[in-house]
């Protein structure tokens, strides 16, 4: 793999003659988590090492090489299994219109099979797709189509790769994509609702041909450990790993901290940092959800609003209090700063995505007199890290599953697997 990677960046730095040789891209999503980061790179190495006439395959991770540092998770497994991150491209690294403007622009979607509006001028550059996601694609003679609802895409790159060319299968690729489906799977636990027969099919079929895979309990908690992971980064980009945004007659950012409030209300000069933050990116006010667990892994959440305008913080505040669909149940608790307000969350159901609708009702209202019209979420400044392709809120939205106490403690570990 680090020969095949090494060969994808030095055709990308000789890229420089108009009529030059064309490239096959595979593509992940925006939200470019582990699925879409190894999909990417197994599809492209399986195409390198069968379909030689083509023109040369390349993986291309769907963010900026800047942004890769909030996927920890995706940095952990590349470390695990000895890929630099040095040796993967990205997209602020290769000019996909200028290649489809040249005619030398093929496109293999993974991990999503429709490309977002601000990419749909080079739709007439794909190829093929493959992902596990509700299908939005009509399928075309020129396009095939491989879309099944199965826990992760790299089950279904692992089985074209096990049905076409299992001599291109070592341990490294191997460790890639069984760590990117038993995480996907959460740990293959049935009460997860995630697994599907086939991806038990292929994750089995991995572990008896490459016995010295880690075990599954102990990778996916690593992993697990490594996606909330937030000891390296610097305080924009706790707010921007997993960050929403919304807009009314005000800008607000809504992020997800891993951490405890008391720990990041003691990170040095917090309140300038918060400051920066609000105005580099246009925000008027910073909500900050933190989600921890207690020893016996049951949630902890706490919320910070941040605005230099007392009275825009003031009145997102009492809504916040008031609120009934759902109740947050917040209580006061002790802010160093006097531009921030500090609650302990009651309600530990209550994720960000029951928060947004709270924060939209209040930009409606607030907007009633007023001017911006509905309130509206917007695209963050970097794709939210995504928590689990497949869940879409709180796995305890709808009260605690009837499960084994392991089960229980594979809920908590997981719990966070997308909008928290």
């Amino acid at each position: 793999m680090e020969e095949f990677l090494t060969s994808c960046q030095r055709a990308v730095k000789a890229n420089v003659e108009p009529e030059g040789p064309g490239f096959h891209i595979v593509l992940g999503n925006e939200a470019c988590d582990v699925d879409s980061m190894v999909s990417a790179l197994a599809f492209a190495y399986f195409l390198s090492q069968t379909a030689h006439s083509e023109p040369l395959a390349l993986p291309l991770l769907n963010i900026r090489q800047s942004e890769l540092v909030l996927r920890s998770d995706n940095v952990f497994l590349l470390r695990q299994v000895g890929l630099s991150p040095d040796l993967l491209l990205f997209r602020d690294q290769l000019d996909l219109r200028a290649l489809q403007r040249a005619g030398r622009l093929r496109l293999t979607l993974v991990d999503h099979n429709v490309l977002p509006s601000s990419d749909s001028d080079l739709e007439g550059a794909v190829v093929e797709v493959i992902d596990h996601h509700y299908l939005e694609r009509t399928p075309s003679p020129s396009c095939p189509v491989t879309v099944e609802t199965v826990g992760s895409c790299a089950t279904l790159v692992a089985e074209r790769i096990i049905q076409k060319a299992p001599q291109i299968l070592d341990q490294q690729l191997a460790h890639l994509l069984y760590a990117t489906v038993v995480l996907d799977c959460v740990n293959m636990a049935p009460a997860a609702g995630k697994v599907t027969p086939k991806d038990s099919q292929y994750a089995a079929a991995l572990e008896m041909q490459f016995p010295a895979l880690p075990p599954r309990g102990a990778l996916f908690q690593a992993l697990q450990d490594a996606k909330f992971d937030v000891s390296g980064l610097n305080t924009e980009q706790m707010l921007l790993k997993d960050m929403k945004a919304v807009s009314g007659s005000l800008n607000i950012a809504v992020s997800v901290l891993y951490i405890t409030l008391g720990e990041f209300l003691q990170r040095p000069e917090l309140e300038a940092e918060l400051s920066s933050f609000s105005q580099k990116f246009g925000y008027d006010l910073l909500l900050m959800m933190t989600i921890s667990f207690t020893e016996n892994k049951e949630p902890i959440r706490e919320l910070a609003v941040f605005s230099h305008s007392g009275t825009c913080r003031d009145q997102v505040c009492q809504y916040l209090e008031k609120a009934r669909n759902p109740a947050l149940n917040l209580h006061p608790i002790s802010s160093p700063y006097p531009h921030m307000s500090a609650y302990h969350q009651g309600n530990t159901l209550a994720s960000r995505k029951k928060l947004l609708p709270i924060v939209k009702d209040f930009l409606r209202e607030n907007d009633g007199d007023g001017c911006l019209g509905d309130a509206q979420e917007e695209e963050s400044v970097v794709p939210p890290t995504p928590m689990n392709s497949l869940v879409e809120g709180c796995p305890l939205d709808e009260g605690l599953p009837r499960i084994s106490a392991q089960d229980l403690e594979d809920k908590f570990s997981k719990m966070e697997a997308t909008d928290l």
